[in-house]
């Protein structure tokens, strides 16, 4: 696979353009990289006839976009007409998007960054297309949501995360194009770190997923609340526990200072509605399986009890 590190401007295309696909797309168009945003809806419409708006403490965009729906991209586009595919599409959706993209992602080469919740993305991804082309990412510290058709609302840094997927070791011919990408994210605004492990990192982030955001739903409450309640408090930590008690079923090894430490990450947070809190309020699908449903399913395989997890995810499906 030919990889770059030239340092000019990238190709990507972003599929799925809600809240964190089109900061993190407004950040790179911004700074000169050529960005194709793939959306649907009124959401899409409002793009291709107005642009798009992004609001956040320390950046502001409010510009034309290339935006498209797949018929068009798939009529127009050629898979290796892109340097970088970027999925932020909703977990539950990311086998169907394979599937329907089948034919076009097989006619080039083009590495797949996931920016998604959950530790499992990445495995469907390199089922599908293999190993080689999958890189591993995650979203760190920020909120960002679709308030209105076209218009974003974005908090936090905005960090991200990123590594040749499951490890650097297993697959080195991807290093060249990450470090490349996390040079040109950087220049962009996006903090960005290399992950010799991104497995690890994505089992950490899970962490602080399950501790929070099943809770946010069912609680209808924010990610400050939870942390400063005395007794939701515990109920998140219990929750990060019995993920890096399950962990070891992909033979990830996360330790009482990995729970410590993403616990007073998420404690030193600044207060955020969840994505899962903000899906419920809008009435869409939760991403409860990709992360309670990734936590069960492991602790069947392992029969270790989950209880605080167990008890969260069936009120919520119930």
């Amino acid at each position: 696979m030919e990889t770059r590190r030239d340092n000019k401007p990238l190709r990507l295309l972003f599929v799925g353009a809600g809240g964190v696909g089109a900061y993190y797309a407004a950040r790179l168009i911004e700074s000169g990289n050529s960005v194709v945003l793939v959306a649907r809806g009124s959401h899409l419409k409002a793009m291709q006839s107005q642009g798009l708006l992004v609001n956040h403490d320390h950046f502001s965009f409010s510009n034309s976009v290339c935006a498209v729906d797949e018929t068009t991209l798939k009529s127009q586009y050629q898979c290796g007409d892109f340097d970088v595919l970027v999925l932020c599409l909703k977990s539950q959706d990311t086998t169907s998007w394979l599937d329907s993209n089948k034919s076009w992602l097989s006619e080039g080469c083009t590495p797949v960054l996931s920016l998604q919740n959950g530790v499992e993305n990445e495995g469907v991804v390199g089922t599908a297309l293999g190993v080689h082309r999958v890189i591993g990412g995650l979203a760190v510290r920020i909120g960002a949501h679709i308030v209105a058709p076209g218009c974003i609302e974005a908090e936090g840094l905005g960090q991200i995360v990123l590594g040749p997927w499951p490890n650097m070791a297993a697959n080195h011919g991807l290093k060249t194009m990450v470090e490349n990408l996390a040079d040109v994210f950087n220049k962009s605004g996006i903090p960005t770190r290399v992950a010799v492990d991104i497995q690890y990192e994505l089992w950490k982030k899970l962490l602080v997923n399950n501790g929070v955001n099943p809770l946010s739903a069912l609680t209808r409450k924010e990610t400050g609340f939870l942390t400063k309640h005395p007794g939701y408090k515990q109920v998140v930590y219990a929750a990060m526990q019995e993920v890096a008690a399950v962990a070891v079923a992909d033979g990830v090894v996360l330790t009482q200072s990995d729970v410590d430490e993403m616990f007073r990450l998420i404690c030193e947070f600044d207060s955020i509605k969840t994505s899962m809190l903000v899906d419920l309020e809008k009435g869409r699908p939760l991403e409860l399986d990709a992360i309670s449903g990734s936590v069960l399913r492991r602790a069947q395989t392992l029969g270790i009890a989950t209880p605080v997890t167990v008890l969260i995810h069936s009120v919520l499906t119930s």
